[in-house]
């Protein structure tokens, strides 16, 4: 939480009326009509912790206590130990006065701690010669205090704790417990198990909601699958769908992060993943699976297609994560260079580390024009941290190897690189640079389609190849390069089927001119035209194969005239929705930064049948992640917490968080907490007592 308090002593100002805590600012009133109780008896109240401190405490503990030199604390006459406390307007024998009284709620403390029995050693000072007999508290409101409601707090650190990815257990931590208790010893957390309740029945609410959006959804449905262990070797599964909706916009939810049971191969999968597709009524609707290409995951697909064949409900096909293959091709054309990489991420962190290293190394640049550098620098052991070690040996050659000089002591003189190691790098930075041009394409593209993918990574094979066979590189980098050869057509051998090229021709950007030579064949585009003409060919697309029925043959063909017109004008509808496909592949493919989606929201008047099949196909996923996961430093976080999470956590936490992240309303018992409120009202109660304070401070 970062709510604004006013200073420290005036968050424990006692007076003769209800004391003002902490709480009074942070905490709002009771949100109705939302129901907060979960029945535990450990629910914090107004009427049972939060009871008010008698006011004689102000009086009682002050004889024990001398002032200090200062004259602003107050010093134990046991053990000499101090304490600071404010002021406030007492009425002391009927007249007016000032006496230090406030904060003494410490010193009870202090002398129930550390001495007790103390009221019955008898009195050590002679009592004072003024007693306060009344406090007034100014500009006091006439009426009932405002209550407090513990659970508001509970509630504000539940969506801490989703949105940082954080189990129930860190609240056992005892110095965060102290941190609360310091502001207020009347708060009273949950306990871990009743944290543990509510994001159960959290995410029981919430997933009810995402099953219900799902069924408004007319287009197919596409999923892609994740994989990972986290500490106590538990495998998960995360599966989320995606698809496109009628106003041409791109939606993607997460429905389920599952646990894969022992031995975690792909059977399991394969029934963990029907599990998810039944639980959300989906089965019917799915149309493809993009996987992280593990064999386990390949052979769970397999028998998830041969599953979805066997009830009959329309094509499905899977494929493999480009991201994933295309990060091991890039890992081995670093190989020449790993040593070297490790060692420029030293001086990298360094940099980011101490500020006069930096700003020297920022002055070095300037001088030697190498260009200007953000920091902190992506030392990720992630693709754009390794290029950017690369780039900076490149780029930055001389400002860094001047700081290590100057830092040597610091820094030693292992860090400095020689002629051949600088050569290297060259030749490999040289090599890479499509590489990292193409990663940033497919990272900050809106939708990358498979369309697009496959002509980045047709461009790559390219690339790999033109390596290999040139007689200019060296015998390192060609042999490099071999290995990347290999990656590629594995992946381009798995890719290349009638299902992906019928994805790829309905990106207008693509269409058959920029589609990979081995893709782009005329058998596969009959087959696409076949495809089209069955499912997508009137407006209810019913299957339609011929305009005859078996019936209607075994009965020589005899039919009445009606029948003769009907099949007429299905031909003619049938011949209508070839001329879509046809125009639409006859015209030049849109330029490359063109919005796929907006293209086809403007041109689906156009191409009404066509529309309808590219809302289904234009969102399967090339990738099985977000690739900026894989390729950049924000997937080390993303592996942290999934590796840290205990396995009771992992689940609800994960899905809640996604969840909110798509627009989903944070719910409990199917009621919403509204937290705008919340806060709204927590921000009004601190910018009182703040105003309060004040007040009373000039006063």
């Amino acid at each position: 939480m970062h709510l604004k308090h006013p200073k420290p002593l005036l968050l424990f100002l006692q007076v003769d009326l209800e004391p003002k805590s902490v709480m009074d600012v942070a905490l709002i009133p009771h949100i109705d009509p939302i129901d907060i109780d979960l029945g535990s008896s450990d629910k914090g109240s107004p009427n049972t912790s939060a009871k008010p401190r008698k006011k004689t405490m102000t009086s009682v503990y002050l004889k024990y206590f001398e002032t200090a030199a200062d004259g602003k604390s107050r010093r134990c006459k046991f053990c000499g130990q101090s304490y600071s406390i404010a002021t406030a307007t007492v009425i002391l024998q009927g007249e007016i006065d000032t006496e230090i009284f406030i904060g003494t709620g410490n010193l009870g403390r202090h002398l129930s701690n550390r001495h007790p029995g103390y009221d019955k050693s008898g009195d050590i000072v002679s009592n004072p010669a003024r007693q306060p007999t009344s406090i007034i508290k100014k500009s006091q409101p006439q009426g009932k205090p405002q209550q407090i409601d513990y659970d508001h707090l509970n509630w504000l650190i539940v969506k801490w704790l989703i949105l940082s990815s954080l189990p129930p257990s860190t609240l056992e931590e005892k110095w965060l417990a102290n941190s609360y208790k310091f502001l207020n010893p009347s708060i009273q957390l949950w306990s871990t198990e009743k944290y543990k309740a509510v994001f159960r029945e959290v995410f029981r609410s919430m997933q009810e909601d995402v099953k219900a959006s799902l069924e408004h959804v007319s287009s197919k449905i596409s999923v892609t699958l994740d994989f990972w262990n986290s500490y106590d070797q538990i495998s998960f599964m995360s599966v989320t769908c995606q698809w496109i909706d009628e106003s041409w916009s791109f939606q993607k939810v997460l429905l389920d992060i599952t646990h894969i049971p022992y031995p975690c191969g792909g059977l399991e999968i394969f029934h963990s993943i029907v599990k998810v597709l039944k639980m959300y009524n989906i089965e019917s609707r799915i149309l493809s699976c993009t996987h992280d290409n593990s064999q386990d995951a390949v052979h769970a697909c397999h028998a998830l297609k041969e599953h979805l064949d066997g009830q009959k409900v329309g094509p499905f096909c899977y494929i493999p994560c480009a991201a994933r293959t295309l990060n091991l091709i890039i890992d081995d054309g670093l190989r020449p260079t790993k040593s070297i990489i490790a060692k420029v991420r030293e001086f990298v962190l360094e940099l980011n580390a101490c500020l006069d290293i930096s700003e020297d190394f920022v002055q070095f640049t300037t001088v030697y024009q190498e260009g200007n550098w953000k920091f902190p620098l992506d030392a990720s052991v992630r693709w754009s941290g390794n290029y950017q070690m690369l780039d900076i040996v490149r780029k930055a050659g001389k400002s860094m190897e001047a700081v290590i000089r100057k830092y040597e002591e610091t820094l030693g003189s292992k860090m400095l690189l020689n002629s051949a190691e600088k050569n290297v790098v060259n030749i490999v930075h040289q090599y890479l640079e499509p590489f990292y041009k193409t990663t940033n394409n497919i990272c900050t593209n809106k939708v990358a389609t498979v369309g697009l993918v496959l002509f980045f990574m047709d461009h790559i094979s390219e690339t790999v190849a033109a390596c290999r066979d040139s007689r200019h590189n060296p015998d390192w980098l060609k042999s490099a390069a071999e290995d990347m050869a290999k990656k590629a057509k594995n992946y381009s051998n798995q890719v290349c089927n009638i299902f992906t090229y019928m994805t790829a021709i309905l990106d207008p950007r693509i269409k058959g001119e920029l589609i990979p030579e081995n893709l782009n064949s005329g058998n596969h585009l009959e087959e696409a035209r076949s495809h089209f003409m069955r499912y997508y060919s009137s407006n209810h697309f019913p299957s339609v194969t011929s305009g005859y029925s078996a019936q209607e043959i075994e009965d020589g063909g005899s039919v009445s005239f009606a029948e003769e017109i009907a099949r007429k004008k299905r031909r003619a509808s049938m011949s209508n929705a070839t001329d879509e496909l046809t125009q639409y592949l006859s015209e030049p493919p849109a330029p490359i930064p063109t919005d796929v989606l907006e293209w086809w929201k403007v041109n689906n008047t156009r191409y009404p049948r066509l529309s309808v099949m590219a809302r289904d196909f234009l969102a399967v996923q090339a990738t099985s992640l977000a690739p900026e996961e894989l390729f950049c430093g924000r997937g080390d976080d993303i592996d942290k917490q999934r590796y840290c999470m205990p396995h009771d956590s992992t689940p609800a936490l994960l899905c809640i968080k996604s969840w909110i992240q798509s627009g989903f309303k944070l719910k409990y018992k199917s009621s919403e907490i509204d937290y705008e409120r919340l806060m709204e009202l927590s921000a009004t109660s601190t910018v009182d007592s703040s105003t309060a304070g004040s007040d009373k401070k000039s006063k």
